[in-house]
């Protein structure tokens, strides 16, 4: 059992005896903390561009977070960095994809202003895990984590102190998007010190061999097993579509409440169509040439 000396990691003995620090509600920075303790959605984007001026447009949107993505974007530990601190001075909280299941980038994350940490395609309790102990054990690495993490060792009151002050606010979020990880939904979900999940919806679609028909009733059925197991275990939980706003409004009914609405090239993509064919079409031009590129993050 992390953090209580012996006993071995399972969710039910876990519950009565986790430190505060360690429990959703406060993991989340204080406005998003405050908003789903009160029942409401928080709400975001996702960003690939290192542009200085995002971040004010994003706070003037009245979003609650942005999602940076390192795992499909080419963008260096600097520029997450740059991204990270802006948004955070703007009061808009950094959540960055790692590119892979590595508790190290986790970290490395962590050390350029990220708040919430996602890794991508998760399938094991040890890839969980890993991102927990990164998100929630920080400076910790090597053996001695390893035996806090597994209860073979116990935590002093003053590590337990300092450990929980030093990784306040940091949020871990796992990228649930194959088969074999919603097969294992149970037990991934009741790895101590996740706090929410993020659904891939093109990897999943592709997984589950209907790749981007995000309406076929195998995917509806697979997103919907997840946002309610996730919502049943007290997580929180979102899914990233880059397509039409009625899209996100159906999986918020279905219970999901982080909504990561689209990303800022679809976003400019789509808009500069919608532009250039209402101007076409009012001079008189064919606009028939006007297309949407099928984009995903």
């Amino acid at each position: 059992m992390v953090l209580c000396g012996s006993k071995s990691l399972k969710a039910d003995s876990f519950e009565d005896e986790k430190p505060k620090y360690w429990t959703m509600s406060n993991n989340l920075p204080a406005g998003m903390l405050q908003k789903l303790k009160n029942g409401q959605n928080v709400y975001g984007t996702a960003f690939t561009s290192i542009a200085p001026s995002w971040p004010i447009i994003v706070k003037n949107a009245g979003l609650d977070f942005v999602f940076i993505d390192t795992e499909h974007i080419s963008m260096n530990r600097a520029d997450m960095a740059r991204l990270c601190q802006l948004f955070q001075a703007y009061g808009v909280t950094p959540v960055v994809r790692i590119p892979g299941p590595d508790p190290y980038l986790a970290c490395q994350a962590i050390d350029a202003g990220a708040k919430g940490v996602v890794a991508p395609y998760l399938e094991s309790t040890e890839q969980i895990l890993d991102l927990a102990g990164a998100t929630k054990f920080k400076p910790l690495k090597g053996e001695v984590l390893k035996k806090f993490l597994t209860g073979q060792q116990t935590m002093s009151p003053e590590l337990k102190a300092y450990i929980g002050k030093f990784n306040e606010g940091n949020i871990c979020i796992a990228n649930i998007e194959s088969v074999p990880a919603m097969d294992k939904l149970d037990s991934l979900l009741s790895v101590p010190g996740l706090d929410a999940v993020f659904i891939g919806p093109h990897d999943l679609s592709v997984n589950l061999g209907v790749p981007e028909q995000y309406d076929h009733p195998e995917f509806i059925k697979a997103a919907r097993y997840i946002i309610q197991t996730t919502r049943k275990k007290g997580l929180a939980i979102g899914i990233h579509f880059s397509l039409e706003p009625e899209r996100q409004i159906f999986w918020v009914k279905e219970g999901a409440n982080i909504i990561i609405h689209s990303f800022d090239i679809a976003l400019f993509s789509q808009r500069l169509n919608h532009d250039l064919r209402i101007i076409k079409q009012g001079v008189g031009d064919d606009a028939s040439g006007s297309r949407e590129s099928n984009l995903v993050v």
